[in-house]
């Protein structure tokens, strides 16, 4: 049997308050999928989020700010949510922990290269965005290696919040003309961008032993 069809449990609440008494079974969660699962609901959200991307890219080169590519901007940033929510209610997988970062990355830099393309937008915020998205996914990767864990940051959250709402603004179609919005919700996303990659810089180096000190 699989494991994607071997539920798997965690400690769900409180643990006993008396020392070595059992686990009642209202205290364990049973989840549906395990760790090592791939077909998963949640993972069924996020790669129809990154299936999704090209279509919306194309749409923004075609026809720039319009009801029709706001809605589904709208429901790849909505969905966002939904497929981390389904995870957690079912099971976190280790597959689910590569596609759904990655597929956000997607999106969010499909969306900007898009609008810089067809001249909503500058280059630069763009650039800079995509440079720092990258570089902390390799950053993260390469510490990863040595065992450093970065955990999530609340204002990580902040910033993509003010990326899609950035974004969303660009592709309003009544917005438009008002370039100077534009340009400011852009620069906003793109200072708390730099602002999180600088505090997960500094988190790693925090984590990561310098070479020679006890326990590098």
């Amino acid at each position: 049997m699989s494991d994607s069809t071997l539920p798997s449990q965690s400690p769900a609440g409180p643990l006993p308050s008396t020392p070595g008494a059992p686990i009642r079974p209202s205290e364990v969660r049973t989840y549906t999928f395990g760790p090592s699962a791939l077909l998963t609901p949640a993972n069924g959200i996020t790669v129809l989020r990154l299936l999704a991307t090209p279509l919306l890219v194309a749409l923004i080169m075609l026809w720039g700010a319009s009801w029709v590519t706001m809605v589904i901007w709208g429901v790849l940033s909505f969905t966002d949510g939904i497929d981390g929510w389904v995870a957690r209610r079912q099971g976190t997988t280790r597959s689910g922990a590569f596609l759904d970062p990655l597929a956000d990355k997607v999106v969010v830099l499909g969306a900007l290269i898009a609008l810089a393309g067809n001249g909503t937008i500058s280059w630069v915020p763009v650039g800079i965005i995509a440079v720092r998205e990258v570089g902390m996914s390799v950053y993260r990767t390469v510490v990863g290696r040595s065992g450093v864990s970065i955990p999530a940051r609340q204002s990580a959250k902040i910033k993509t919040l003010f990326q899609d709402v950035a974004i969303g603004l660009c592709l309003i179609p009544w917005l438009a003309p008002h370039q100077t919005v534009l340009n400011v919700a852009i620069w906003v996303a793109t200072a708390l961008t730099v602002f999180t990659g600088v505090q997960y810089y500094l988190d790693g180096r925090r984590a990561h032993p310098a070479p020679g000190a006890p326990g590098s």
